[in-house]
């Protein structure tokens, strides 16, 4: 599909593929300086209200209500806003293109507020607006207008909650994204599992694998078109690399003994990964380009879960070398090699966060399963939430939110999936059809 030119506040930013983006400004109208500083720890949520979005018809209207209402799911759940309950407003939004009685806004206490409007364009596209308010400062923060197909409303909804969570915290937001995740269903011995594709607040899930052969780890290429994973196929573990869009799969390479936990490279060029020889696992690199492979440790332990930094100069895995699981850095060739885990009991799955600034882990002590996080020399350690079992963290693009599988006891228990943002006191449950483990974050569609 052709891209579209987007315009942002009256400047060319970049290519969009799905939609077009003009910037709304009132006449005359100064950006307003209304926003959230989510440096802090323990964030009050902003008080904002989202109305309808108004509609040129029925169909228009229903669409604009349900989209008002992906945005305001996505905002309640980023845990830095608090939506107002619609029965609270006074002024009903019949134009959105005029400023709003703002006084009536603030004595229901709403500091922000989103207007907007869905219109069905003669040739069949849907053009919707918004327009995003200082109540208090009496001025418009943002205004834009996106011209698309109607089958793309809840794109466009998370595509426009991304731009709020942009303007109010100054941080990119992350709702344009999607999971892939192993589905599970069946009985606890005899699970089926499957790869699946949904949107990052739990729609539109769908299958990618039909559950004839065992999968595990799938993760995203940075391009987002494609996936590796882990999978039984043929009854030996092979990396296999899935294109979203073809549907096409192939398989990496073909590697003796065991295959483990396969994760590109941030420039996509490579996957690296654990493969078990001579009985033992090291870390390998595998290049895509030429399918050669690079050996990047060589000790009789068992390294594994290798994750590369943002910049790809750095890998962090976990390795038992020193008697214990334990997280350990080294620099992209395999040299220097340093421990950086040194708290009680035993640490893995590291995930390197898209900003470099963190480092994700599964950490178990006393029977416990926790998921915290520590900076790349080890320092500053801090637990967001621990279980029963939780395992296998995953960054959203921002940096700012994890996401992880949660399993239950008993022989009715399951896995499900959870987010958590950095202040470990907004955990919140993601709804999958059937079980979930093993999610993995995409970056923004764009």
């Amino acid at each position: 599909m052709h891209g579209f030119k987007q315009i942002l506040a009256g400047r060319l930013t970049k290519w969009v593929p799905v939609l077009a983006a003009v910037a709304l400004l009132m006449p005359g109208a100064a950006l307003a300086q209304l926003r959230i500083d989510i440096t802090q720890g323990t964030i009050e949520p902003l008080p904002l209200a989202v109305t309808d979005f108004v509609g040129s018809d029925a169909a228009a209207t229903e669409t604009g209500d349900k989209m008002a209402g992906v945005i305001r799911s996505n905002l309640e759940r980023s845990g830095l806003f608090r939506p107002l309950s619609e029965a609270a407003f006074i002024e009903k939004i019949t134009d959105p293109n005029s400023a709003p009685r703002f006084g009536d806004w603030r004595i229901i206490d709403a500091q922000a507020l989103l207007t907007g409007s869905v219109t069905q364009e003669p040739d069949g596209r849907l053009r919707v607006e918004f327009r995003l308010w200082d109540v208090f400062g009496e001025e418009q923060l943002i205004g834009l207008q996106y011209f698309t197909k109607p089958d793309n409303w809840r794109r466009v909804s998370h595509i426009i909650s991304d731009a709020i969570y942009e303007r109010l915290t100054g941080e990119t937001g992350y709702f344009d994204t999607r999971i892939v995740f192993v589905s599970e269903t069946g009985t606890k011995g005899q699970r089926v599992k499957r790869l699946a594709l949904m949107d990052q607040d739990g729609h539109n899930p769908r299958f990618l694998t039909n559950g004839g052969a065992l999968v595990l780890t799938p993760r995203f290429s940075p391009t987002n078109q494609e996936i590796t994973y882990l999978s039984y196929a043929g009854g030996s573990p092979r990396v296999y690399l899935f294109n979203i869009e073809t549907r096409q799969q192939e398989v990496v390479g073909e590697f003796p003994g065991m295959t483990f936990a396969p994760r590109f490279s941030p420039d996509g060029d490579k996957v690296i990964m654990s493969l078990q020889r001579g009985g033992n696992a090291n870390i390998y690199e595998l290049d895509l380009r030429t399918r050669g492979t690079r050996r990047l440790t060589n000790s009789p332990s068992i390294d594994t879960s290798p994750t590369y930094g943002p910049a790809g100069r750095e890998i962090a895995f976990e390795s038992d070398r020193g008697g214990t699981q334990q997280i350990y850095v080294m620099n992209s060739n395999g040299s220097g090699v340093r421990r950086i885990s040194f708290g009680e009991g035993r640490y893995s799955t590291p995930v390197w966060s898209p900003r470099g600034d963190m480092i994700a882990f599964t950490k178990q002590y006393k029977a416990r399963f926790l998921i915290g996080v520590m900076r790349p020399d080890g320092t500053g350690e801090r637990i967001l939430t621990e279980g029963y079992h939780n395992e296998g963290p995953t960054w959203a693009p921002n940096g700012r939110v994890l996401m992880f599988f949660r399993e239950t006891p008993g022989v009715r228990g399951g896995p499900s999936l959870w987010s958590v943002d950095l202040t470990g006191y907004n955990e919140r449950q993601v709804v999958t059809p059937g079980f979930g483990s093993d999610p993995a974050w995409s970056p923004l569609i764009r």
